[in-house]
C-alpha cells in the first residue's frame, strides 16, 4: 500500500464507531496513514472510502483484540506492509451490565476483562515488540482509560476493575518502554458523547441513589486530546490526562 513521504503509521483499535473512528478520521486528517482494527467489518470499510475520497490513506483490518492469534495477525499485517508503527491508540472496550457483582453472571465479568485488559495487553505487547524492533526504534502507545480508571459509578464492578488495571499497565509501559525509546499515555475520558452513551442524557444511576442526566462532550474534544499527544516528540510524553465534561458528577462528591 502505497503512503505518502514521511507519512506516519497509527494504528487505532475500535476504530468502527464512537471514540475510534473519531480518532482515526482526526488523525487521518494529521497526515498519518491509519490502520484500522475493530471486530465489524462493515463500519472500518466506510471509514477507508471516506479517507480515499480525502486523498488519505487507510487500512481496514478486522480484528478481536480479545483473541491472540487475531491481534498477532494484525501486527504481523503491519509489518509487513509499512514496515513500522509509530503511533497506537488502545481504544477497543466494552462494558457490562449495571449489576451488583453477585447477580452478575461470570460470562460478563470474563468479556470486560478479556476486551478491556488482555485486549490492550495483547495489543500494547504486539506494538511494543515492533516499535523495538523497528528503525529508528521506538514509538507511542496511548491507552483509553476512564475516568473509573479512578472512581466507580454505582453497579460497575467489573469495567472499574479492567480501568485500574489499564492504569497500572499504562504506567507499566512507560516504565519498560524507556529503554527502547517507547513513550506510553493514558488518557482518562468522562461523558464522551457517542452511540453507546447518549442514554446518559435522559439520566443515569448516581452514588446516592437518585437517576439524574449528565453533562456530555463533544466526541471531538476527545480526539483532539489523542491528536496532541500523538504530535509529541518522543522526548516528551503527557503520562495521564482526563478529559470529561466539565460539570459531571466527578469531581468531589458528585
Amino acid at each position: 500500500m502505497a503512503t505518502s513521504p514521511g507519512s506516519r503509521i497509527a494504528l487505532v483499535t475500535g476504530a468502527g464507531s464512537g471514540i475510534g473512528r473519531a480518532v482515526a478520521q482526526a488523525l487521518l486528517q494529521d497526515g498519518f496513514t491509519v490502520v484500522l482494527a475493530g471486530r465489524r467489518a462493515e463500519p472500518l470499510a466506510e471509514v477507508v472510502e471516506a479517507a480515499k475520497a480525502a486523498g488519505q490513506v487507510a487500512l481496514a483490518v478486522p480484528t478481536d483484540v480479545r483473541d491472540a492469534a487475531s491481534v498477532e495477525a494484525l501486527f504481523a499485517q503491519i509489518e509487513k506492509t509499512f514496515g513500522r508503527l509509530d503511533v497506537l491508540f488502545n481504544n477497543a472496550g466494552v462494558n457490562a451490565p449495571a449489576l451488583t457483582i453477585d447477580e452478575l453472571p461470570l460470562e460478563n465479568w470474563k468479556n470486560v476483562i478479556d476486551t478491556n485488559v488482555t485486549g490492550v495487553y495483547l495489543c500494547a505487547r504486539g506494538a511494543f515488540g515492533l516499535m523495538r524492533r523497528q528503525t529508528p526504534q521506538g514509538g507511542r502507545i496511548i491507552n483509553n482509560g476512564s475516568i473509573s480508571a479512578h472512581t466507580p459509578r454505582p453497579l460497575s464492578s467489573p469495567y472499574t476493575a479492567s480501568k485500574h488495571a489499564v492504569l497500572g499497565l499504562t504506567k507499566g509501559i512507560a516504565l519498560d518502554g524507556r529503554e527502547f525509546n517507547i513513550v506510553c499515555s493514558q488518557i482518562d475520558v468522562g461523558n464522551a458523547l457517542t452511540e453507546l452513551s447518549v442514554r446518559m442524557t435522559k439520566g443515569v444511576r448516581q452514588a446516592n441513589g437518585t437517576i439524574a442526566a449528565e453533562p456530555m462532550l463533544d466526541v471531538k474534544h476527545v480526539a483532539d486530546a489523542v491528536r496532541y499527544v500523538a504530535a509529541l516528540p518522543l522526548s516528551a510524553n503527557v503520562l495521564n490526562m482526563t478529559v470529561m465534561a466539565s460539570n459531571m458528577p466527578f469531581v468531589g462528591r458528585g
